[in-house]
């Protein structure tokens, strides 16, 4: 009798709210041409809009990357240009379970029950952002030097960022696909864990020269029973929910409502 497979999707948990830079934010992109003059580090922008933002792929990066030295995890896959990783395909992995691995061989593979959407910035910084007068698109040059410590040559470079006080818009999604109450607490402990430790690391490129300070405001931190999206009735459809009033909006005073979203989804 061939083996059945199966990975429930039991509900969601979903995580809102705004990131604010507390200093100067670089996540940089490729440059697009050489300008005598111009920036040595430019920003990644939206194509259509031209904005700064940021990427899901570089909060969830960072936010991995923390989890794997809080954990102590081995740095075990080779991922190029000299990086490496923890990448396992053990079920229990805090790691790996949440943020995915892939195995080596078919099969293996931990697909992620975290999603960490691309933070754009919010109505009222692009309306801040539009009055500063820099040369540049919502952002501003950061002129930056290096000394040779013999000859005292200079090499000067230009660095874009987004200016300190910009406020960004983040969402990030949580697939409950297990009716273990102790691993989805853990795994919901590890992501407000996170985003609180990341408020004392820096987020993007150029941290240890004061870049990427930024602090998180939680404004909703709700579950979504499976019944959420097929109700049909808005009373079915507030049954389903349960989306608790925050009296402080910061991740790590959302972990008192864990125990009640987890009995609420899990039973």
């Amino acid at each position: 009798m061939a083996e059945i497979r199966e990975k429930p999707l039991l509900g969601k948990v979903i995580i809102r709210g705004k990131i604010f830079c507390e200093t100067g934010l670089h996540i940089g992109a490729a440059r697009e041409s050489l300008e005598i003059g111009g920036l040595d580090a430019p920003v990644i922008r939206d194509p259509l809009s031209r904005e700064p933002y940021i990427p899901g792929s570089s909060l969830k990066g960072k936010m991995r990357s923390l989890l794997e030295k809080k954990e102590r995890k081995p740095f075990n896959r080779y991922g190029g240009q000299n990086v490496w990783r923890h990448e396992c395909t053990d079920p229990k992995c805090s790691v790996c379970r949440l943020f995915g691995s892939t195995g080596g061989k078919e099969g293996d593979n931990l697909p992620a029950r975290l999603i960490v959407r691309d933070c754009y910035l919010t109505d009222e910084s692009r309306r801040e952002l539009e009055k500063i007068e820099t040369g540049l698109q919502f952002t501003e040059w950061k002129f930056e030097n290096s000394l040779d410590r013999i000859t005292a040559a200079s090499n000067p470079r230009q660095i874009e960022r987004v200016p300190k006080g910009s406020e960004f818009s983040f969402e990030i999604v949580y697939n409950v696909e297990t009716g273990d109450k102790d691993e989805v607490k853990e795994d919901l402990n590890n992501i407000l864990d996170l985003l609180n430790l990341l408020q004392d690391d820096y987020l993007g490129g150029h941290g240890s020269r004061g870049y990427g300070k930024v602090k998180f405001k939680v404004e909703t931190f709700e579950g979504r029973k499976i019944d959420f999206y097929t109700a049909k009735e808005k009373e079915e459809r507030e049954k389903a929910l349960l989306a608790p009033e925050l009296k402080e909006k910061t991740p790590a005073n959302c972990k008192a409502n864990i125990e009640s979203l987890v009995s609420f989804l899990l039973g």
